[in-house]
């Protein structure tokens, strides 16, 4: 029975009869130590009952640099299940649990992972609603947790049940924000503090006694229930019934909750005989509490299995079906590890190893038993480490640093110290790989090495926003070295430029274009093209500049194609070409290529590289005129990025999505997620958001629809004439800024920006291109020539299928026209616009053109109910178009990274608001 605890059962309850209804939801508890998570667990357990299948793990504080230990013990019930998932996320599982084929997956698998982990979930739950247990989850391996909290935020409909339990407070590590619903729980209030004293302890406690452990508990459950049977051992039971003030405390006062617990712990462990305490010991050191292991393990210690039989008569653990030893608390194991001597916990893991077969858990073991160096040993953490990098597992920097203080050698051991530090920058432990650089650059004299530890330290300063020091380490880190490895730094150092400024940018590009890289070097095309692309739309296609720099690049794809036979990887290796081809404007490219490598990504599961494609293709249809396809598009990378991490692109891609709301007129979404993006900054950095650039042009844009001028051209000022002058969102925010600056009769303000516009128009060489410049050009005068540019910007527009833009130049011509008194001639240039601007649901430009229809004397239609427009959220939609193709709920879900339960959910959803009641019906309704 739990005591006080009704609110926190309701929560939990309410999580289950979600589950049994086909829905999905995540509850995390939260509280200290002994607070009552773990019987709130139980208490879920027992309601769940035969009705739910139960699958469940617990963080183990001396495992969590074991990579996915804690993931292979709850999804073990699902194993034979591994065929039913997508191949790609089938192979990421069966990497990280060592079930493969022994082909080491790309680091990107760690986020298939986590969708594999939602897959099986999925699938558990086909037959019955899944409850999924996590207790201790601060001290779940970051591999195992990271899988976790993916697959929880893309539960929707799978009737699966997912409670989890953390600590707070004391050394336990801060668990990163979930945004999933928390219960918080509290000490319990005083009348149910006493009941839970009274009926753990008995009706004959001493009053003295009793007021002292209500004042030390505090409310804490597990006080109230460990502390007395520490007095009880501590008080003579001659004297229990004269006990006062003078009795022996249950613990020394003072002491933080735990450690009076764990005292308290002790006390109930040193009472048996010493070999189950050995047993215990054996128990706690091995993270699964596989009786296959530990059994052994005492054995080869002199400790027979019989001696488990005083722990569980004593209720102190439990022997699951499951053939695992269950102990009665995670405050027990660490309790009975911490009071072991430092030389019984070495030769416990050494037991354990030996109980082991060879493998990265034996290796584990083996090293928290080492006391001296061991080359051995160190070559074995060293291969253990590779293998958790190659699976995309976290745990590899730690291996790599463990392997160095067992190197007997001093070289060897820097070289793994240099390894440690590259490993811990890619698992965003940014200080730990700060400190290994440092120490390790003590080290050596090695120019390679201190390349590669700036390499290091540029990370750690781009993530934090740092973006100028990040150029310079970068740049300094790539004079030197070979040229595959200053290609690679100098590839990172562009992006930190881009964010730097416009100067930085172009010292990287020279840099690379003067790089002596071999014909056949897979980066070479791609050092070639970055250049030829980007320079001269920064205008710095000049003499001084590589032959490279002054031609043409060749497209995209030919790039692409040459890059590939030289063995560039796909798609990862080939993101930057789409953005380097937005640069430049070649649009129409980016549209081509990146709707292949997206393609390419699904496929082969490299979701990691998805967000940042998806963006570059979302641009690409939101310049076109695609204004859906560029939100269904953002829409899904957004969430992408959400689940992986990737703050720089939830900041752009929030930023996109206000564009597209502005686009409509939607001020509170456009506003909302402006303020989202600039608020989205990593977990370890002050920097400006990423989305910077896009969120002023949405707000500018949002000003200029609904006819606010002034704050649209002091906004677009800004952009186009600040550090993020060179970003694509403020080239193209250009004639925007002319269009504000005119219409507030200050047509100078845009004077600087329309020539740099005019220079990057005439490097694009794109007709739609010169067609805004034309526009602009209508727009600054002199009037006798503003016709002639309307018209000839006009002309330019039909062969360049941008939809919008073409409307703008029509609606600013019919504008131009009606001013000059030519009513008749206004007419049709703004019935043109008003049709494209309802088509494409521009609320604000639709209602300006009607307006300015209405002010040529005939009368304007009525507002279009937009019909285009779909009923469906963008998610809808997307499920919608590929079941319309002919696609299975099954291949839906592993396109989109989703249950084939959610994908069902979503089609009926679907159905009633497009008016249909079968998928036979979906072509004709789309």
């Amino acid at each position: 029975m739990l005591y006080g605890r009704e609110h926190e059962q309701a929560s939990v309850d309410g999580l289950l009869a979600t589950a049994r209804g086909g829905g999905s939801g995540v509850l995390l508890l939260r509280g200290e130590p002994g607070i009552g998570k773990t019987a709130l667990l139980e208490h879920a357990v027992a309601r769940a009952g035969e009705a739910f299948r139960v699958v469940r793990a617990a963080g183990v504080e001396y495992e969590a640099e074991l990579p996915f230990a804690g993931l292979s013990l709850l999804l073990a019930p699902g194993l034979d299940r591994l065929e039913v998932l997508p191949a790609p996320q089938r192979r990421a599982l069966e990497a990280a649990f060592g079930l493969g084929d022994g082909h080491a997956p790309a680091p990107a698998d760690r986020l298939l992972t986590g969708l594999a982990t939602l897959g099986l979930l999925a699938e558990l739950a086909s037959e019955r609603p899944l409850l999924c247990v996590v207790d201790d989850l601060q001290w779940l391996d970051r591999a195992s947790l990271d899988a976790l909290l993916l697959a929880a935020r893309r539960l929707q409909a799978e009737g699966v049940a997912l409670l989890l339990a953390a600590r707070t407070g004391g050394t336990a590590p801060d668990l990163p924000a979930t945004g999933f619903p928390e219960v918080h729980l509290a000490g319990l209030p005083a009348p149910d503090a006493v009941r839970l004293l009274e009926h753990r302890a008995g009706p004959g406690l001493p009053a003295a006694v009793r007021g002292r452990l209500l004042a030390e508990a505090a409310g804490n459950p597990l006080a109230l229930t460990e502390l007395p049977v520490a007095v009880a051992a501590q008080t003579p039971a001659a004297g229990a019934g004269t006990a006062g003030a003078g009795s022996p405390s249950p613990a020394p006062g003072g002491l933080p909750l735990t450690s009076r617990l764990l005292i308290a712990f002790h006390g109930q462990v040193t009472g048996l005989p010493p070999a189950t305490q050995t047993l215990l010991l054996v128990a706690a050191a091995e993270e699964s509490g596989a009786l296959d292991v530990v059994l052994p393990a005492a054995a080869a210690l002199g400790v027979p299995a019989e001696h488990l039989g005083p722990a569980e008569e004593s209720g102190l653990v439990t022997v699951a079906p499951d053939r695992r030893i269950a102990f009665r608390h995670p405050l027990l194991r660490a309790a009975i590890l911490q009071r072991a001597p430092h030389h019984q916990r070495l030769t416990a893991h050494r037991a354990v190893a030996g109980a082991l077969p060879d493998g990265d858990r034996r290796t584990w073991h083996l090293a928290l038993a080492a006391t001296a160096p061991d080359a051995a040993l160190a070559d074995a953490l060293e291969r253990t480490a590779v293998r958790a990098g190659a699976r995309g597992a976290h745990g590899a920097a730690a291996a790599y640093e463990r392997a160095a203080r067992l190197t007997p050698d001093r070289d060897g051991a820097t070289r793994r110290l240099v390894l440690a530090a590259e490993a811990a920058t890619e698992e965003g432990r940014l200080a730990q790989a700060e400190a290994l650089a440092e120490e390790a650059g003590g080290r050596t004299d090695s120019a390679l090495a201190h390349a590669l530890l700036d390499q290091v330290r540029a990370t750690a300063h781009f993530w934090r926003g740092s973006y100028p020091t990040a150029h310079r380490l970068l740049l300094d880190a790539a004079t030197g070295v070979a040229a595959p490895h200053a290609a690679r730094m100098l590839f990172q150092a562009f992006h930190a430029a881009w964010y730097a400024g416009e100067e930085p940018v172009v010292a990287v590009l020279d840099r690379l274009a003067a790089l002596p890289l071999a014909e056949d070097d897979p980066l070479t095309p791609l050092a070639r093209h970055l250049p030829a692309a980007v320079l001269p739309a920064l205008g710095h296609p000049g003499p001084g500049h590589p032959a490279p720099a002054r031609r043409q690049p060749p497209t995209a794809r030919d790039t692409a194609a040459a890059a590939r036979g030289a063995g560039a990887e796909s798609p990862a290796d080939l993101v930057q070409l789409c953005g380097a081809t937005l640069i430049l404007g070649r649009d129409e490219e980016t549209a081509e290529l990146g709707g292949e490598l997206v393609a390419e990504a699904r496929a082969k599961g490299a979701v990691g590289v998805m967000p940042t494609l998806q963006f570059f293709l979302a641009e690409a249809e939101l310049f076109h005129g695609r204004h859906r396809d560029a939100e269904l598009t953002a829409t899904e990378a957004l969430a992408l990025a959400r689940d992986t991490g990737q703050h720089q692109w939830v900041s752009q891609l929030t930023a996109l999505l206000a564009y597209l709301a502005a686009l409509d007129g939607a001020e509170d979404r456009c506003t909302g997620l402006v303020a989202e993006s600039l608020a989205t900054t990593g977990p370890q950095t002050a920097a400006p958001a990423a989305g910077l650039p896009w969120a002023h042009w949405a707000l500018a844009l949002l000003d200029l629809g609904h006819g606010r001028a002034g704050a649209a051209a002091d906004r677009l000022h800004t952009l186009t004439s600040g550090p993020h002058r060179h970003h694509v969102s403020a080239t193209r925010a250009v004639p925007d800024l002319v269009e504000a600056a005119v219409r507030l009769g200050a047509p100078d303000r845009a004077a600087e920006a329309y020539e740099r516009f005019a220079r990057w128009s005439a490097a694009a060489d794109r007709p739609w291109t010169e067609a805004l410049r034309l526009r602009c050009q209508a727009l600054l005068g002199p009037d006798e020539l503003a016709e002639s540019a309307y018209r000839a910007a006009l002309d330019l527009h039909g062969s360049a299928n941008r939809p919008f833009e073409q409307a703008r130049t029509a609606l600013l011509y019919g504008e131009w026209l009606r001013r000059s008194r030519r009513r008749t001639d206004a007419r049709p240039q703004l019935r043109a616009a008003l049709e494209t601007f309802e088509r494409l649901a521009a609320h604000p430009w639709a209602a300006r053109a009607r307006t300015e229809l209405t002010a040529t004397g005939t009368a304007a239609p009525a507002p279009a109910d937009t019909p285009h427009a779909s009923p469906l959220t963008p998610q809808e939609l997307q499920i919608a178009r590929l079941a319309a193709r002919g696609l299975t709920n099954r291949e839906i879900a592993a396109q989109l990274f989703l249950s084939p339960r959610t994908v069902a959910h979503h089609l009926y959803k679907a159905y009633p608001k497009l008016g249909i009641t079968s998928r036979a019906e979906l072509p004709a309704a789309l």
